[in-house]
Formats: C-alpha cells, structure tokens, sequence
C-alpha cells in the first residue's frame, strides 16, 4: 500500500482544535519535553480503528510512518507493529523488537512509549535475557528510560517483579519527572499483586525517592498507611 494514502486519509481527519489542545498537553513548546512536535488532533480510538484496518501494510511500510513528523502517524505506525507483531511467528517477533529499538528516537513521548513498550520489549523479552532494559534505563535518552520502565508492565502482568524493583533502584535518582512517575507507577503495581514485597522495597528507599514517585507508589495504599510514607513515619 502506498503510505501517501494513509497520510492522505489522516490529513482529512485533522482536527485543529483538537491539534492545539494535544500541543498544550504534550508540551511541545522550546525546552519542553515534547519540544517541536507536530499533531493533527486525531483521537486514539480512531486511530486504533485505523490500524485494523492497514494491518496488512509491510514492516518496511510502518517503518516509513514511524518516522513521521506527525505524532499521530508515529502512534498509527505503533499501533500496527504491535498487531503485526501479536500475529507474528518468532522471526517476524524479533525483525519488530529490533526495529522497534533501532527507531527509539521516534518514538519519543510518554503516550508512544506506553502504548507500547510492554507489547513489543516486555513480550518479546520475557523468557530472554533481560540486558537490554538495563541498557536502556541507563540510558541518556528520556524515552529510552521510559522504555525500560514500561514494558516490564508485561513481566508484572505474569507475576514477574524482580526486574521491576531493579530497573527501579536503577532510577531512583533520575532527574525527570516523567520517570518518577512511570517507576511509581509500576512499583504500585507491583504492590496491587503483592503487597509485601512492594513495602519491603519501599521501607529501603522511600525516603530518598523523589516525591512524585513516592506518591504514586503509595497512592492505592490504606490512607492512613499512605500519609505515614509521605511524612516520612514508616
């Protein structure tokens, strides 16, 4: 398929208020995370509904689109790799984990990054070896920080959570917000399958993680469990 025609077709289902909010969310503005990028103001569930749709496109062909400028292409692009990769035998698996990783540069918001590093990274790392979220945590790159937080979502899913506590000692100290929240995150997902041990972790480090993790570890704690943690009481 020509990828002018799905270029075409978002074209047409721009919309430029929607465009404007989606740069105030994603902060877009000079020396914001998001600096620079570009929206047509299209919905996820369009989106979703669309790669359905263009499911039958080539790995070459997403590839194209991820490349876009167009923030909503790169999340099409996403969406269809993941679907091609679900369906996909071990080597069709391991061309999209690689290409995924090769093209990290474009997939460079928390939105990109969420709605698939578990799909891709997590799946395709679960009975391998797990160098290359450590790699990536240690990362200068934000997003391939948020990479490796994120699709250890696929391990905690399973019942696998000692890479979610290592990745996130790894991070405990990093300097961007959108980390600190993604580690939370996670860590309190951890806890809602096991309690226990998300504590122990926490009774370690809390006092010494930034206050924005530290509030969503313990954000579906008991009340009165979760202000002895936030005023530093356990």
């Amino acid at each position: 398929m020509d990828i002018r025609i799905i270029k075409s077709r978002l074209k047409k289902l721009a919309n430029k208020k929607n465009a404007e909010v989606a740069q105030r969310f994603f902060k877009t503005d000079p020396g914001e995370y998001g600096e620079g990028d570009k929206f047509l103001g299209i919905r996820v569930p369009v989106l979703r509904k669309l790669a359905k749709e263009y499911q039958t496109i080539t790995v070459e062909e997403v590839e194209h689109l991820l490349k876009s400028s167009i923030h909503e292409e790169r999340l099409l692009a996403l969406f269809i790799i993941i679907s091609i990769y679900s369906k996909g035998e071990e080597a069709v698996k391991k061309g999209i984990y690689e290409l995924y990783l090769n093209n990290t540069e474009f997939i460079n918001n928390w939105d990109l990054v969420d709605a698939s590093a578990e799909y891709i990274v997590g799946d395709f790392l679960l009975n391998k070896g797990k160098n290359p979220i450590y790699r990536l945590a240690k990362s200068q790159n934000l997003w391939e920080r948020r990479i490796s937080i994120m699709s250890i979502f696929y391990f905690i899913k399973r019942g696998q959570y000692s890479e979610t506590l290592k990745i996130s000692k790894i991070l405990l100290h990093d300097k961007e917000d959108l980390i600190h929240k993604a580690v939370g995150w996670m860590l309190r997902e951890v806890g809602k399958r096991n309690l226990p041990l998300e504590e122990e972790f926490l009774k370690e480090y809390y006092k010494e993680m930034p206050r924005t993790m530290l509030r969503y570890a313990v954000e579906r704690f008991p009340e009165s469990m979760r202000q002895r943690y936030l005023k530093g009481k356990i």
